[in-house]
């Protein structure tokens, strides 16, 4: 993996057993909420149409994003594409493993049982293990993540599956089915943005997925229900949660774990002002960290541009700090990569400026180390 070694830190990150209880806690508390027919019921009238098709199966490879504070772990978003997970695994062995770029065989079992069980939800069992994948990202060999992309490619051939990488403009798609060089796809593998399928690109992909004639996960159903940054308004109102039937003790977990989050348009917009140093804005529809603005550094101007229904207000809950030798000490997020609610592994990102990134000297993927 030619990129590895400025994606990998030579830090380590320590994490308390109690802290990660806590953000198993919270994982399985959010999957039980998004199965529970309320919630349902509030959510789905108001996310695109792609998204209230429920197409019977989850979303490989989520990732649930925390900051550590002295008061424990706090939720910073929810991914439905998340990468990296090879990164993670190599930062925990970078000079053994770093000619390689596949996973390792105690971490392949479960990624595969991941996309087996997938198939199996869409083709209510008649199905055990898809016979072709297509990796999907946009201009995959463009992307900074290619070489993971290549890695699970390896991993599915060496399983007996079929599998390819590409652009939605290499598939051909329709409402029949997927077709990569001529061959049916029974799965794909999305790591593309368009997380409601909204662009023209897309739209054969998305008239397949609707058929149900294709396995599309992660997909936008799961993107609705736990993805979308919207959610997270509901998630830190401990009212809307008990009107959606979690008890008591599911909603401490939350309460406790998710900052207080509103869209803008549900605020006093010059109270928000007054007391931005307070918040974080984050832009619902946009991925990762891009048009994430400090409060702090906002400029009036620039605040009176936000629009309200589409920017998301969260309670800014500063990084945690990592020493980094020979370096100053670097901010640092926790990442649970999830399926469902089994974790398939825990993975620190370290890094200087304002938002994550695999660029910066000396930061990049750290190994997570757990103390009492």
């Amino acid at each position: 993996m030619p990129f590895y070694r400025e994606a990998i830190s030579s830090a380590t990150v320590t994490l308390s057993r109690r802290d990660l209880t806590r953000m198993i806690r919270v994982v399985r508390t959010l999957y039980r909420l998004s199965r529970l027919d309320a919630y349902r019921q509030r959510i789905l009238p108001q996310v695109p149409e792609a998204a209230r098709f429920d197409p019977g199966h989850d979303a490989v490879m989520m990732g649930y994003d925390f900051h550590l504070t002295p008061q424990g772990p706090r939720l910073i978003e929810v991914n439905t594409n998340a990468g990296g997970v090879l990164l993670a695994y190599l930062s925990h062995f970078p000079d053994s493993a770093a000619a390689r770029s596949r996973l390792p065989e105690r971490l392949v079992e479960k990624v595969l049982t991941s996309f087996a069980e997938e198939m199996q939800g869409l083709s209510r069992g008649a199905v055990k293990m898809p016979g072709t994948i297509a990796i999907l990202d946009e201009e995959p060999e463009k992307q900074y993540l290619y070489q993971e992309m290549v890695a699970f490619s390896e991993l599915f051939e060496r399983a007996g599956i079929r599998a390819t990488i590409a652009d939605p403009c290499g598939l051909a798609a329709d409402a029949g089915g997927v077709a990569a060089g001529g061959e049916r796809i029974d799965l794909i593998y999305n790591r593309h943005c368009d997380f409601y399928l909204d662009g023209s690109e897309m739209a054969g992909i998305r008239a397949a997925y609707l058929a149900g004639n294709v396995c599309l996960t992660p997909n936008p159903f799961t993107y609705g229900l736990l993805a979308d940054k919207r959610r997270l308004a509901l998630w830190s109102d401990p009212e809307a949660l008990a009107s959606f039937g979690l008890d008591a003790g599911e909603i401490e977990v939350l309460a406790g774990v998710v900052p207080e989050s509103r869209l803008l348009c549900d605020t006093d917009a010059e109270d928000i002002w007054r007391q931005r140093k307070d918040w974080v804005f984050k832009p619902v529809s946009r991925f990762g960290s891009r048009g994430v603005l400090l409060g702090r550094k906002i400029s009036r101007t620039r605040f009176d541009e936000l629009p309200p229904g589409e920017t998301l207000v969260q309670r800014h809950v500063p990084p945690s700090m990592t020493d980094v030798e020979g370096d100053e000490p670097m901010k640092t997020d926790l990442r649970l990569y999830v399926y469902r609610t089994h974790i398939l592994g825990v993975a620190a990102r370290l890094y200087h400026g304002q938002v994550t990134n695999l660029r910066t000297a000396g930061g990049g993927f750290a190994p997570v180390k757990l103390r009492a």
